[in-house]
């Protein structure tokens, strides 16, 4: 005989009970609750291909933050001398910011896969010169011409940003977190990089960190070129005019300037501020505390919705990071506390994630068609030539004064910063 059909709802059904032999079974047909949606992450990451090519990626990226720290640890460690080292990374940060441009207009007209590989073959040819130069006790000048040709690794981080421009076409939802997440990607490995390059350099042999860094960059560059499906098309004769004459590109490149002052200024001021404690060998761990809070705000801004569009964003981002710099000036000064520092580099640390993916996001969308890695090379080439005068400028200034009044070098970095910011935009003709 069958049964009532109830009136109420399947949610609100009671289960069915039967008995079966000597068995009472309980069935439970009601529907289940829908799964709680994806986050941007996952959705970003389940994009066809994207798994992939961001491995590759990151493989190849690691090594950024440990070529500079395993040169200056080889170098100094067999001929003795800090300046030595200090001026043949110079040398290769000039000669990239030089080369850069160049390498990332090819990658644009030619293509990820043709120009890259060649491009990282020579440039770990270069790493490996420096180690047998280094090794065999070669003339000084060898060794800034093998560093100097390490000048051709391609920008990783550029085209990672290019491949998701391409995937995800016009979605600025996405784009964002796209961005927050190669920059999360950017803060991870140049916080990771110097630990494991110097741990390599002191636990096994002096030229281990560069021979790991050397296999890293090749083999993940390999595997993040062999993803065709993902790379953006060549544009072998683009007509749109180069990013240096587009609207409102320089005024970025002036921002990145200045910011890349900030953070090579915080690097040289807080290594001479633990040195002056007596506690130098904490200096890796106090920028990585830095490092470690601009990657946490950096995933939690990508999983954020932007509010307004990001010219609106920027000065407000800025002026975080300029209030939050003031802190470590304020403890260095006042306290000359260590932990007390690093606990304020952790804070101050959270404000330039959400700067740097909002003003890589203003590159992006500035930048013409068809010249996007190399208008994303060049705004990593301001921050490099600003991490250059930061460096100089803070070392200067922890020579002639003290590394606590140093910390106003960054704060006065990020000031300019937001000035550029404020600036109204040039009227085009």
């Amino acid at each position: 005989m069958p049964h009532p059909t109830s009136a109420r709802p399947p949610s609100q059904q009671p289960a069915l009970l039967t008995v079966t032999g000597d068995c009472l079974v309980a069935a439970d047909f009601r529907p289940r609750a829908r799964s709680r949606p994806p986050g941007p992450y996952r959705r970003l990451l389940s994009t066809p291909g994207a798994r992939a090519f961001t491995v590759g990626n990151l493989l190849a990226r690691m090594p950024m933050g440990m070529f500079s720290v395993s040169a200056v640890v080889m170098i100094a460690g067999t001929r003795g001398s800090y300046a030595l080292a200090g001026a043949v990374t110079a040398t290769g940060l000039a000669a990239t910011a030089l080369v850069a441009p160049w390498i990332a207009r090819l990658v644009d007209r030619h293509g990820q896969a043709r120009v890259a590989v060649p491009a990282t073959l020579l440039a770990a040819l270069g790493s490996l010169a420096l180690v047998l130069c280094v090794r065999y006790d070669a003339p000084a000048w060898t060794l800034f011409a093998a560093y100097a040709a390490t000048a051709t690794t391609p920008n990783t981080g550029g085209m990672a940003r290019a491949r998701w421009a391409h995937l995800l076409g016009g979605d600025s939802a996405a784009l964002h977190t796209a961005n927050s997440f190669e920059q999360a990607a950017d803060e991870l490995c140049y916080m990771l990089g110097p630990v494991l390059a110097a741990l390599l350099c002191t636990a096994w042999f002096p030229e281990a960190g560069t021979l790991v860094g050397v296999t890293l960059l090749v083999g993940g560059m390999l595997l993040f070129t062999a993803q065709r499906s993902t790379e953006p098309p060549a544009r072998p004769r683009p007509t749109a005019k180069a990013p240096l004459r587009a609207p409102g590109v320089p005024p970025l490149l002036a921002v990145c300037l200045a910011t890349g002052g900030v953070f090579g200024a915080m690097e040289v001021v807080t290594i001479a501020f633990a040195d002056a404690q007596g506690h130098r060998a904490a200096a890796g761990v106090v920028l990585a505390l830095q490092a470690a809070g601009s990657c946490a705000a950096g995933l939690l801004y990508g999983a954020l919705k932007p509010a307004g569009p990001a010219e609106h964003r920027l000065p407000w981002c800025v002026a975080a990071m300029t209030v939050l710099l003031t802190l470590p000036l304020l403890v260095a000064s006042l306290t000359g506390s260590l932990p007390l520092l690093a606990l304020t580099l952790l804070v101050a640390g959270m404000a330039t994630a959400p700067t740097m993916v909002t003003t890589m996001t203003l590159v992006q969308h500035r930048t013409p068609e068809g010249r996007l890695n190399e208008g994303m090379t060049l705004a990593v080439t301001g921050l490099l030539g600003g991490i250059a005068c930061g460096s100089a400028t803070g070392g200067w200034m922890v020579e002639h004064a003290s590394p606590a009044a140093a910390y106003g070098i960054p704060v006065t970095a990020a000031a300019t910063a937001l000035l550029l910011t404020l600036l109204p935009p040039r009227r085009t003709v």
